[in-house]
Parts: structure tokens; C-alpha cells; sequence
């Protein structure tokens, strides 16, 4: 193996304890995040449910599903615990030869982007996640590149939070894909938004979740596990470039760098052949303006995408947008996800070459995520 695994999509858990430590006292006292205890119908203890104030953070969350997650999460314990601290995930890296790896939320990602929360509190929030973030990967900040979570409930807060995660300084930054408060991503809202991610070169990444508490693809119709995990994923990223695409938010900000996580990359294919052959030459004076070019030429000039180690359709992924397009993103712990070690990587993508691999596994990684020169010189140790 000739490259170093850089993990695109790499997950912290949050200690319940760290949301009083480090949320502003006024604002965690009337919306504390806490724990809560339920019992089954046999009065057995299941596992605690995250809450924020009154509110659940995971939606449709039933007490049969938090028995089973019980039981499957068991089988990840270690990880999980493993995921709470700085030191315990370089430990799971060493174990999987992870030798960098961006570091992304979980409750978090809930918390922050509740529907139910007020702009000021969901703000807060996240001041306090990327605090402590900043904490937590300060252990070793060569190999735990920090992610900047920013919450979309207020356009002209938004500058604000990434004035601050650029303080850190830190390159990148993760957004739900959903249309929050009313605003999808192209609103006209975010475009002061839009122009300091350019001036400062900061990346985006989109990383949704199912069972979220807000308006999305799945939870708009279903209700059960399945369905919302089989939808929210794939159907909100897409729509996140369609938004960006047919508002110009891609045409007017050219430099900007944008990935999609956690969606998988089969689907792509299809998408954009629909998009350059069906879509694009129809009523071509309603999109003239913001879209000049066709939508893959957009995809190719600034957008990566994560793969799923076995999915189908990867040769013909490559063939469209380019192997240099495309991210290894492990979604270590969580338990819905496989976590390849590198002796794994030949049987699960036995179709891509040796230079190819390289690409998806190092090199893509630190174009996107804007230290190339910088990871040069890292010490892995």
C-alpha cells in the first residue's frame, strides 16, 4: 500500500457533560441537553434518549427501536467510547491505520439544527461544539482535522460562526442539507455566507442524518426506520446540488469546493445524465442565467462525493466525474456503517487501480480539505 488513509467522515460522541462545561450558563439552563431514562412495557430500563429542553433530539425514535439499537450498539461499544476523547480516536486510527482523519459530529448535528430551538440557542450550541472540538483535537491536530459545525437558522449569524471557525483555524465546515427555517441552501439569505467561505477558502461539506427533528425528504412522509434511512441521505444531498445549482450559488462562486457524505455515489450516473440530457436543454431561458454550463461540468469543476466501500456502479462514477473526485469516509463509530481496515481496501474495490486508490484514499482528501502542504509533514505517531 503506497498512500496514507486520510478518513474523510470520521465521528465524535459527545459526552452528555459537555454541553453544561461548555454552553453559555444562561442559555443551557432554560434549554439544557441531558439524558433521559425510559422503560419498555416489562418496566426494563432501555437505553437513554439525548434531549434539548423538553425535546427528543432524535425524531420518530420509538421505545422498539431504542431496544433494538441496544442491542446492536452493543457490538460497537468500544468504538463508541473510543469516539468520546481525543486520545481514544487516534487509538481506534492506529487500529484501522488511519493516518488522518476530519472530524464530524453526532448528537451534535441534532442539537444544533433542532427545529424547535430558537436561532440564539441553536447559536450557542454550536459555539460550544467547536470549542470543544477545538479541545478535543488539539491532542494530536495533524492527524484530527476539526470540522466547524455551523447552524443555519439565522443567514447573518452564519458570518459570525465562521469568523469564529476560522479563528481555530480550520478549513472546513459541515451543513445540513435540509432546508432549514424556510431556506433552502440557494436562498438569496446566504450569500453573505457564501462569499466569506470564498474569500477564506473554506470547504463545505454536507452531512445529514435520519430522524432528524426538521423538514426533510424522509421525515416529511415516513415515520419508520427503514424508510427514513433509506431515504434522508441520498434524496437530501441531491437536492442540496440542485439548490446550489439552479440558484447559482456554483456559478458565482467558482472556487468554492463542496462534498456530499454519507449518500454513497452510484446514484450520480443517473443524476447527472438526467440533468445534462433532460433537464438542462429544456426551457433553456429559465436557467440561463445561473446555469452556463452543464450541470456535471459543475459537479467535476467543484464538488467530491463519499464512496460506500462494495457499492455498485463505481467504474462508471469515475468515468463521469473523475477518480479525484471521490472520498474514502469511513462514518466511524456509528454502527451503520462498515469500518474497513487498509487490508480490507483490495477485496472491497477490487475494479479501481493502484493510482486510483491512492487518489481516494490520500490525495483527493487534501485537496478538498485544503492542506496539502501541510500534510507533507504530518507525524502520524
Amino acid at each position: 500500500m503506497n498512500y496514507k488513509i486520510h478518513d474523510s467522515d470520521r465521528h465524535v460522541i459527545e459526552p452528555i457533560e459537555i454541553w453544561e462545561q461548555y454552553v453559555e450558563k444562561e442559555v443551557f439552563e432554560k434549554y439544557p441537553v441531558y439524558l433521559k431514562t425510559n422503560k419498555n412495557t416489562k418496566g426494563e430500563e432501555l437505553p437513554a434518549e439525548y434531549m434539548i429542553g423538553s425535546y427528543p433530539i432524535v425524531n420518530y425514535w420509538t421505545k422498539s427501536l431504542q431496544e433494538e439499537s441496544y442491542l446492536i450498539n452493543k457490538e460497537t461499544l468500544l468504538q463508541r467510547h473510543q469516539a468520546k476523547t481525543g486520545f481514544g480516536q487516534l487509538q481506534s486510527m492506529d487500529l484501522t491505520n488511519i493516518a488522518i482523519a476530519n472530524i464530524f459530529p453526532t448528537f451534535a448535528l441534532g442539537v444544533i439544527y433542532h427545529s424547535e430551538i430558537p436561532s440564539y440557542v441553536a447559536v450557542a450550541y454550536a459555539k460550544a461544539y467547536n470549542k470543544w472540538l477545538n479541545d478535543y483535537c488539539n491532542v494530536n491536530p495533524k492527524r484530527l482535522k476539526a470540522v466547524g459545525i455551523i447552524n443555519r437558522h439565522d443567514p447573518n449569524e452564519m458570518i459570525v460562526q465562521v469568523i469564529e471557525v476560522i479563528s481555530y483555524g480550520w478549513k472546513t465546515i459541515i451543513l445540513r442539507p435540509e432546508e432549514i427555517n424556510g431556506r433552502t441552501l440557494g436562498h438569496k439569505d446566504y450569500e453573505g455566507f457564501w462569499e466569506i467561505c470564498t474569500e477564506n477558502n473554506i470547504s463545505i461539506a454536507f452531512h445529514g442524518g435520519a430522524h432528524f427533528h426538521g423538514k426533510s425528504v424522509g421525515t416529511d412522509r415516513f415515520n419508520d426506520r427503514f424508510s427514513l434511512l433509506a431515504t434522508t441521505h441520498p434524496f437530501e444531498i441531491i437536492s442540496a446540488f440542485i439548490s446550489l445549482l439552479t440558484s447559482g450559488v456554483l456559478e458565482r462562486y467558482p472556487t468554492l469546493k463542496f462534498a456530499f457524505l454519507e449518500a454513497g455515489s452510484s446514484w450520480l450516473p443517473y443524476w447527472l445524465w438526467r440533468l445534462d440530457t433532460i433537464c438542462y436543454p429544456d426551457f433553456p431561458n429559465q436557467t440561463k442565467e445561473n446555469i452556463k454550463m452543464l450541470p456535471s461540468e459543475y459537479f467535476k469543476r467543484q464538488c467530491w462525493i463519499a464512496i460506500e466501500p462494495g457499492e455498485p456502479c463505481l467504474r462508471e462514477v469515475i468515468n463521469i466525474i473523475g477518480s479525484n473526485r471521490l472520498l474514502f469516509a469511513s462514518d466511524f463509530p456509528h454502527p451503520d456503517h462498515e469500518h474497513l481496515n487498509s487490508d480490507d481496501v483490495p477485496s472491497k474495490l477490487p475494479e479501481l487501480t493502484d493510482s486510483e486508490l491512492k487518489e481516494i484514499f490520500e490525495l483527493n482528501a487534501r485537496e478538498f480539505f485544503n492542506y496539502e502542504e501541510e500534510h507533507e509533514h504530518a507525524n502520524y505517531n
